[in-house]
């Protein structure tokens, strides 16, 4: 049967501009870094992106490498695109990025024109697009020019195949620097994509700091920090949960008695909220207006609903912000 989006779908989802640019962002984001691969069933990735859509959720987050295996999340992102969002595509915000290991050889992986630009393409090829809405430098390059890197940057947006420039995972002096270059072209850095959670605050020191005072938007990334800021780990790992896998970036080994107590804690206060603790975690990065929007993983629908239930209740009171940081810095 054909897929009608929800006629309703922009009532709920609150939208932040992003940056000082004409852009507005949802404040819950889909990343497909997992569960979107070749290796997984289609047809739940494929209901997953529908949900989101219907639930308000238009910016939609990939990388070239995604998958396992790479490449392949882009491939199922441009099949659900082809089968049921083509329609809406002036609707969306689709996303890429090029940073880490893509393809063999000198030229495949780090921050060069000739990686970039020609990650650019087959990026577009393999969702069957004309441009991506924004394009990343995944990473910065310690070893080519970041002068370089965001030259490539600018003429991947002059040549149509990008609407807005981004970087991901850029420290505060390197994001200064890139943020100066790419406006002396007339190109300039729309967002700033880094990681930050509870367990990892690394933002606080400074990065947003000069996103805020350049204008410059951020999209976080890993806000529930690999699944453990979530009530899964509470009583141990369980079977097939990313901790229990050995390609997993989260390792059981992170999982410490001291970071299950905290969460504990914490849980006690989203129950308290009305929420569960993953809702807790989603809140509380957003509650720096510097931070646009939050990108979630998801392995199945329900996910997607309860990230978007943070909407009714993402407000903190100054006791339950002193309860929370009590609780961080033991």
């Amino acid at each position: 049967m054909k897929y009608t989006a929800n006629i309703d779908r922009y009532k709920k989802m609150k939208y932040n501009r992003c940056g000082n640019s004409g852009l507005l962002l949802p404040a819950i984001s889909l990343g497909l870094w997992h569960n979107f691969g070749g290796i997984d069933v289609y047809e739940n990735g494929r209901n997953m992106v529908r949900r989101a859509f219907d639930l308000g959720i238009t910016h939609f987050d990939l990388a070239n490498n995604y998958g396992p295996p790479y490449g392949s999340a882009e491939e199922t992102f441009g099949r659900i695109l082809r089968s049921d969002l083509q329609s809406y595509r002036d609707e969306l915000i689709i996303t890429s990025k090029a940073g880490y290991d893509m393809w063999p050889g000198p030229y495949g992986e780090w921050g060069s024109r000739k990686y970039l630009i020609a990650s650019c393409n087959q990026s577009l090829k393999r969702m069957g697009l004309d441009y991506v809405d924004i394009f990343y430098s995944h990473r910065p390059d310690p070893n080519t020019p970041i002068e370089e890197t965001m030259m490539a940057l600018d003429q991947i947006v002059r040549s149509g195949k990008a609407l807005y420039a981004g970087i991901s995972s850029y420290e505060p002096e390197q994001s200064q620097k890139a943020i100066d270059i790419l406006k002396e072209l007339g190109t300039p850095c729309l967002v700033h994509q880094p990681s930050y959670s509870m367990f990892n605050r690394w933002v606080e020191d400074g990065l947003l700091d000069v996103l805020g005072k350049n204008g410059v938007g951020s999209v976080v990334f890993s806000p529930l920090f690999q699944g453990l800021l979530t009530n899964k780990y509470l009583n141990g790992i369980p079977e097939g949960s990313r901790a229990s896998k050995a390609d997993s970036y989260l390792q059981s080994s992170d999982i410490t008695p001291e970071k299950i107590a905290k969460v504990k804690r914490l849980n006690e206060i989203a129950e308290s909220r009305g929420q569960k603790m993953a809702q807790l975690a989603l809140s509380w990065v957003l509650r720096d207006k510097r931070v646009t929007s939050v990108i979630i993983g998801a392995s199945k629908v329900s996910q997607i609903e309860d990230a978007v239930g943070i909407l009714d209740n993402m407000e903190f009171t100054p006791e339950e912000l002193k309860m929370i940081e009590e609780i961080l810095q033991v």
